[in-house]
């Protein structure tokens, strides 16, 4: 998506977008605050006033965050935003008894990920400051709808977090308002290098697999977990590293093993999505994929939550 042809603007609003294009966070922070105004009253008009212009507000600047380096005429930012706004509206319209405030952000041609988008320009830094300051209870809904890969749906989301879907809805919503006045007060802050911390996590992940196949998952456990280290499965407390070590040892010795397919690195949150491959005398062993939901507590594994993927229909 572009800025629309023929839109013109002002020479600050041009100004503005290429800053932040180049990674001037307060540039696009003001670039925002500019437009409020008319953004603001696209979507009174075509909403009405309530609740839904205020999620429309927040979808809209998070879509914004990835999408500006997509912007090809500067001047006309304005257009632009308001355009966005303007579809998310009539998302919200077609969405039968607003079962969900807006849909997913549309993707940026090329078929990349929000994900994959944030990781490719300096703005994602201080995205990941902003994420980090929100409070647990909303942040794990927020990554897990837009930074991972295969736990974006509400109700997958509702799983994981082992809340109903109301709650994840309810939990999204107070992310993405908090999400957007934390971008604006951290403008100017110092922000570490979210692509380093993702390229370690990586490593990290690979090399836990690599451990444990080599049979030394205990001296991982040791050196990189809390000694009172989670064990959750739906929500549910399930044991500690005994167990951990435990499933591990077991899944290996029946022959499956995991592939690290998607990693999502924070410095309180991380995920590991794995590909679950199971033996070829037995295939259904486990579900096809599990993902890691990891909390930090000063840099040591605290709690880990495993959120398998739906089993595939059989279909013979």
């Amino acid at each position: 998506m572009t800025a629309l042809a023929g839109d013109t603007g002002t020479p600050e609003d041009a100004a503005l977008t290429l800053a932040a294009q180049a990674g001037d966070v307060s540039a696009l922070a003001r670039l925002l605050e500019r437009h409020r105004p008319g953004m603001r009253a696209v979507a009174l008009s075509l909403l009405g006033p309530g609740p839904d212009v205020d999620d429309v507000m927040q979808e809209t600047a998070l879509v914004a965050l990835r999408r500006i380096v997509d912007v090809r005429a500067p001047e006309a930012v304005g257009p632009w935003l308001r355009m966005i706004v303007r579809n998310h509206c009539r998302t919200v319209l077609r969405t039968a008894w607003r079962v969900e405030p807006v849909e997913s952000p549309p993707l940026p041609s090329g078929g990349a990920t929000p994900e994959q988008v944030l990781q490719s320009h300096v703005l994602r830094d201080w995205i990941w400051e902003a994420v980090e300051a929100l409070s647990p209870t909303v942040r794990l809904p927020l990554v897990l709808r837009y930074f991972s890969t295969g736990i974006t749906s509400y109700q997958q989301i509702a799983e994981a977090c082992a809340v109903p879907v109301r709650t994840v809805r309810s939990r999204l919503n107070q992310a993405r308002a908090a999400l957007v006045q934390t971008l604006a007060r951290t403008a100017d802050s110092a922000h570490e290098d979210a692509v380093r911390r993702t390229e370690n996590s990586w490593h990290e992940a690979h090399e836990t697999l690599a451990a444990a196949e080599r049979g030394e998952f205990a001296k991982v456990l040791k050196d990189r977990y809390s000694p009172g280290v989670t064990l959750l499965a739906g929500g549910e407390r399930l044991g500690g590293a005994e167990l951990l070590l435990a499933g591990m040892d077991g899944d290996l010795a029946a022959g499956v093993r995991q592939r690290p397919l998607h990693v999502v690195a924070g410095r309180s949150l991380v995920v590991w999505e794995m590909e679950l491959i199971n033996p070829p005398d037995d295939p259904d062993h486990c579900p096809p994929g599990v993902a890691w939901i990891i909390t930090l507590d000063g840099g040591r594994f605290d709690q880990v939550s495993l959120h398998h993927s739906a089993r595939r229909a059989n279909t013979r």
